[in-house]
């Protein structure tokens, strides 16, 4: 019989997506007064892989992706994903945009091994939280890069998602290193 053991802390990510490229700086301010330090984020991204969101998001739709300093609990998920719609739902009530969701926020984590995003929407591929939330490993890392599976979406395929993906691996190791007598 295996043994009952406490999972490491993982390194939260807040994926953005918005059609307002003058949102960029408030939807920054909004995850680190949310979520915490960002230490680091990706370039700001074209997303051209679907039109899923075109019609509450408009045209010109572009990713941003954050990795926050502070490491969290993998069950903290659930309610970060909570959190990111609260969040989604009061930049659309303001209705100071030109668009029906002016921003869509996707929070997942970062450990040695994978990268799991959290959602709303339940498939064969996803498993259930708690209080409507589901998680699924998006990405595999293995010998040196992130290997894709066939429900990961077009855009996490690509070199750019991965190349920011290895970055935050990257300070997530080093993050470990520093609170290793702590675990």
């Amino acid at each position: 019989m295996g043994s009952i053991t406490k999972p490491k802390p993982v390194n939260l990510i807040i994926g953005t997506l918005t059609s307002v490229p003058e949102l960029l700086q408030r939807i920054e301010e909004e995850v680190e007064g949310r979520f915490g330090c960002i230490d680091l984020k990706s370039a700001v991204l074209p997303f051209t892989f679907t039109d899923y969101y075109t019609e509450e998001m408009g045209n010109g739709i572009q990713r941003r992706f954050y990795s926050l300093e502070k490491l969290i609990m993998p069950d903290e998920i659930a309610g970060i994903k909570a959190q990111a719609n609260a969040l989604e739902v009061s930049f659309a009530a303001s209705r100071q945009y030109p668009v029906k969701r002016p921003v869509n926020i996707d929070p997942g984590y970062i450990n040695e091994s994978r990268l799991i995003l959290a959602s709303t929407k339940d498939f064969s591929h996803r498993i259930y939280l708690r209080d409507g939330i589901y998680a699924e490993v998006t990405l595999n890392y293995r010998k040196g890069r992130y290997e894709t599976f066939p429900w990961t979406f077009p855009d996490y395929k690509t070199a750019d998602y991965h190349d920011f993906f290895l970055k935050v691996r990257g300070l997530y190791v080093d993050k470990l290193k520093r609170i290793k007598d702590e675990l």
